[in-house]
């Protein structure tokens, strides 16, 4: 039987990963602990540790895995930036899960610029309060407006089809665009410029690389309509957050939605609730009435749960039976 070191294990993973695993009898170790330099011990003895968005997969947690004995890093997401891929390679092989649920993640950013846009948090507290008037809660019609998809993967392609559906114009940049689907859905391609003067909503939906690390930065942002609503369901560093703060106070950005952030391993996913935000950047943002954070949550859906629990378990009997990795990562 083997041996998996399960890291950042929440409540909600060990009842989806201890359903799944009925069918295939793995022995899951749960660890509350994310995976860093301090916490790699606990995998020894295992034969795969299965980790998530914020574990350090270093170059010298790696190479510590590979002395402990660990034949394979199973992430149960899509991202893989924090796997320092180089020091993996002909050492441990990597795995993934790439589609989990794009309409979750695509239904979440449509809930972002929904809630910004009709002020529903604003209004909301205040009719729990009693004050019942309209100033200050003002949006605009989505119909006729335009969004600005930023990388066109799974989850834009879902998000695109319901901005169809209000009606929107669909303004989208991709490395390596998929012409195809964007003749058949009305999406006019155009480079990140164009995209940027354009666009009434930006949404992002690309990974995380050296190219697009902080692409939306105050060049970027200066490029950007007077009043500009930004969503991120992707990557927190694909924006530089103080760059973020300063079009916020000047207005050249009217709103944010970010369900990821710069500095998110530091809080996301604990209960911060009774002690001060030691981050000057995230508590300004918190205090800002037209900014929405959330914490990583836009894939928390069941069924996103149950494809997490399957693929990577999938992942992992393929492994250890020699089948082929369909869901490998490797370094280009």
């Amino acid at each position: 039987m083997k041996k998996i070191a399960f890291f950042d294990a929440h409540s909600y993973d060990m009842v989806s990963f201890n359903t799944w695993n009925e069918s295939f009898g793995f022995d899951i170790h749960y660890y509350k602990e994310r995976l860093t330099l301090d916490t790699v011990e606990l995998a020894k003895g295992k034969d795969a540790v299965c980790v998530f968005v914020n574990d350090e997969l270093t170059s010298d947690v790696i190479n510590k895995l590979v002395e402990n004995g660990v034949k394979l890093i199973a992430l149960r997401c899509a991202g893989f930036n924090n796997v320092d891929l180089k020091a993996a390679r002909d050492k441990i092989r990597v795995v993934r899960v790439p589609a989990y649920s794009p309409h979750a993640v695509a239904e979440y950013a449509v809930t972002l610029m929904l809630s910004l846009n009709r002020k529903i948090y604003r209004s909301t507290q205040r009719t729990r309060e009693g004050n019942f008037r309209l100033s200050g809660l003002l949006g605009f019609d989505m119909f006729g407006k335009t969004a600005g998809i930023i990388g066109m993967g799974r989850i834009a392609k879902e998000l695109i089809k319901i901005l169809h559906g209000f009606g929107m114009n669909v303004l989208a940049y991709d490395k390596y665009p998929d012409v195809k689907f964007a003749e058949e859905n009305g999406v006019k391609m155009v480079e990140l410029p164009e995209l940027y003067e354009n666009s009434d909503i930006i949404s992002l939906h690309c990974p995380l690389t050296l190219e697009t690390k902080h692409m939306i930065d105050r060049d970027a942002i200066e490029m950007m309509k007077p009043g500009v609503m930004i969503i991120n369901t992707g990557r927190g560093k694909l924006i530089r957050t103080e760059d973020l703060v300063e079009g916020l106070r000047s207005r050249k950005v009217g709103s944010a939605g970010l369900d990821v952030y710069e500095e998110e391993a530091k809080f996301f996913y604990e209960d911060h609730s009774d002690r001060m935000i030691n981050d000057d950047s995230l508590a300004l943002l918190l205090m800002m009435p037209n900014v929405i954070i959330t914490s990583h949550q836009a894939f928390f859906t069941e069924e996103a749960l149950k494809n997490i629990a399957n693929t990577t378990l999938q992942n992992i009997k393929d492994c250890f039976e020699g089948k082929e990795l369909v869901n490998e990562v490797k370094q280009e």
